[in-house]
């Protein structure tokens, strides 16, 4: 049976809940975060296994980092995976549409289930799915709400502070 660890870190979005399985950053959880798994599930309370994701969300939310560089174990179907390893792809301050996820994927008639996917993200802000818009170039979805879409995307593009709460 896996280990499953958690720790709660304050952030300029809110409390961020940041879990583990095996000692290896699996997801993190926004307070409010649409599809959050009950509590139950975050197992038991250690900061120990965090330590490089604490310091890079720091460095991230300070304006310091612009990609992340960890060890990730996701959970999700072989599609969910490929489009998350997609998002990882977007650079810093850029955006995506579905669609154009979609033909990255080879799928260019997928952007509904590419959306679907985007939004079962389990580790928000380091796999940046905020970075996904519209095919009109509207905020469409975010599991953490449009409103944290659109202050991410302007701390990324360079209007807003650096660590600025909003």
């Amino acid at each position: 049976m896996p280990t499953v660890q958690h720790t709660v870190i304050d952030s300029p979005y809110d409390a961020l809940t940041l879990v583990a399985v095996d000692g290896v950053l699996s997801r993190i959880h926004m307070t409010d975060q649409r599809h959050r798994p009950a509590e139950e599930t975050f197992g038991q309370p250690d900061r120990r296994p965090f330590d490089e994701a604490i310091r890079q969300l720091d460095a991230y939310f300070a304006g310091e980092l612009t990609e992340f560089d960890l060890p990730l174990k996701l959970i999700g179907t072989p599609f969910q995976l490929r489009v998350w390893e997609q998002l990882t792809l977007i650079p810093y301050g850029e955006t995506r549409t579905y669609g154009e996820l979609a033909e990255a994927l080879g799928s260019p008639g997928a952007s509904r289930a590419v959306g679907l996917a985007n939004g079962k993200n389990p580790v928000s802000i380091v796999v940046p799915c905020h970075r996904v818009i519209g095919a009109s170039g509207s905020l469409t979805g975010y599991g953490g709400g449009i409103g944290r879409k659109r202050r991410l995307l302007a701390f990324e593009s360079g209007t807003a502070e650096p660590g600025a709460l909003f």
